[in-house]
């Protein structure tokens, strides 16, 4: 399994470098680059998916609204089937990207 952080620090290290090819250098936009945007988007996938557990423990203790449950459980599934998606989406473009003739 791929190591979100590692990926989103080498990518930001590469801006610092100057590596990146013309047209894709670190733009200010408002103080969002793409490292700080994907790092932001992993951190809010987590918390949902902790609420989940968090809600579901409270359930199995008897301590949790049941409504409460079955919407952090759905939210946290929904964020799951998303990063899974776009895992398959980033391997399948890299995929592609490997076999272009060179």
């Amino acid at each position: 399994m791929m190591n979100i952080n590692g990926a989103i620090q080498a990518y930001d290290k590469m801006l610092r470098q100057g590596g990146a090819a013309p047209g894709l250098e670190a733009r200010d936009s408002g103080g969002a680059d793409f490292s700080s945007l994907l790092q932001r988007a992993a951190e809010r996938a987590a918390d949902t998916m902790l609420e989940g557990e968090r809600q579901t423990v409270q359930a199995a203790a008897g301590t949790a609204d049941l409504t409460e449950v079955v919407m952090a459980v759905s939210k946290a599934e929904m964020t799951l089937e998303t990063v899974v998606t776009l895992r398959d989406k980033v391997v399948q473009a890299y995929q592609e990207i490997l076999r272009m003739p060179v």
